[in-house]
């Protein structure tokens, strides 16, 4: 039962725990690490690795996509990005690299008002599929019924349905409706819906039909979610809280796995390992993927929200200087690491951990302990 806390007369709050505030507890065995198995799968496809790039156009160009699947994971193109909406957005780019924090809001604005152009869709699905990985495309809820079919038309592999917050039906008062259930029934191609932030809206997500649900608003030392709208979910809470839901889920459907990916407070290893640890399949890498020198934007980073023309969320981290030495996506995933702070080889990170703790596989080391900090 979660901790209740009265911080006022009549009002009842529940206590949260972030990824920091808990740490994983060894068990009376441990593992030869070279036993260790990070390899996930996604409805029918297989990963080396639980981890899904985050759709920033800070870190995935199709070039960067399709290197990330080479290494093993999954990496997802934004169909509401640049790369949909310029035929290239390399310059442009580059520009953001080089642009002061104090004046990229509104220069993020400016390049996003350019729409996004269908013919672009298929063809970045078509450069990516051409890479032979997986390809994986994101929409918000708002533009899934225009921009879905589109996707599904060209090839896509996996559809993302992501925004900062998302329900099972988005209802406005226009009539326009966005029934996800009845949306996802009449797709071919299996659908990651998210973010669910608690137990009845993950629940509601996994009864879609969704193959997989993301946990979190993707919050991290750059969003101002928490400041613009007042949202800030623990993610250690969030996660327990949907895997508690896809227990009872799979209890109710005789036996359908839903998996989660938790997006938020993943920048290091250790953290890698306490979201999969609280129950979560994989984990949505952001801004630490920013650091990679594959990453289109040179170091920078930014949240889609950040561009929103009316109320951005999300603050700008200009790129990195020129005398900096930058690793690659493979240091960063699987090292060799430079760094001691699990910035760098974290997945030889979670390994580690697991053999550390005694697990073998992924689903095992869900059942892990943890303890309070």
């Amino acid at each position: 039962m979660r901790e209740l806390v009265e911080i006022g007369p009549g009002k009842i709050v529940a206590r949260g725990w972030r990824l920091s505030e808990v740490a994983l507890v060894p068990t009376r065995r441990t593992r030869d690490i070279d036993d260790v198995s990070t390899e996930w799968q996604l409805d029918a496809y297989r990963f080396e690795i639980p981890a899904v790039a985050h759709p920033s156009d800070a870190t995935m160009s199709p070039a960067s996509v399709i290197e990330m699947g080479r290494l093993g994971g999954l990496g997802v193109l934004n169909a509401e990005g640049l790369w949909c909406r310029y035929v290239d957005p390399s310059s442009l780019l580059k520009e953001l690299a080089d642009t002061p924090a104090e004046t990229a809001i509104e220069r993020l604005q400016e390049i996003y008002a350019e729409p996004v152009k269908p013919e672009l869709i298929a063809e970045r699905i078509a450069e990516i599929r051409a890479g032979g990985v997986t390809t994986a495309l994101r929409m918000s809820p708002q533009h899934t019924a225009e921009l879905g079919p589109l996707a599904v038309e060209a090839g896509v592999d996996l559809l993302v349905i992501q925004g900062t917050i998302v329900s099972a039906e988005h209802v406005s008062s226009n009539g326009d409706v966005l029934n996800l259930k009845q949306f996802i029934a009449d797709l071919d191609v299996p659908v990651v819906v998210g973010g669910a932030t608690n137990y009845k809206t993950a629940m509601h997500l996994m009864r879609t039909g969704a193959a997989g649900v993301i946990v979190g608003v993707g919050s991290d030392d750059w969003s101002t979610t928490d400041t613009v709208l007042g949202i800030d979910v623990p993610m250690a809470s969030a996660v327990v809280e949907a895997a508690a839901a896809r227990r009872d889920y799979l209890d109710e459907t005789g036996g359908r796995y839903v998996h989660l990916i938790a997006d938020g407070e993943m920048t290091n290893s250790g953290a890698i390992a306490k979201a999969i640890a609280c129950g979560a399949d994989a984990v949505m890498l952001g801004s630490i993927l920013a650091d990679a020198a594959e990453s289109p934007a040179a170091g920078a980073w930014w949240h889609s929200a950040a561009s929103h023309p009316k109320l951005p969320r999300g603050r700008f981290r200009p790129g990195d200087s020129g005398d900096i030495e930058v690793p690659d996506l493979e240091a960063i995933l699987y090292g060799p690491s430079n760094s001691s702070d699990g910035s760098q080889n974290l997945f030889g990170g979670l390994r580690r951990a697991m053999a550390k703790t005694g697990y073998t596989t992924v689903k095992e080391f869900q059942k892990a302990s943890l303890v309070t900090t």
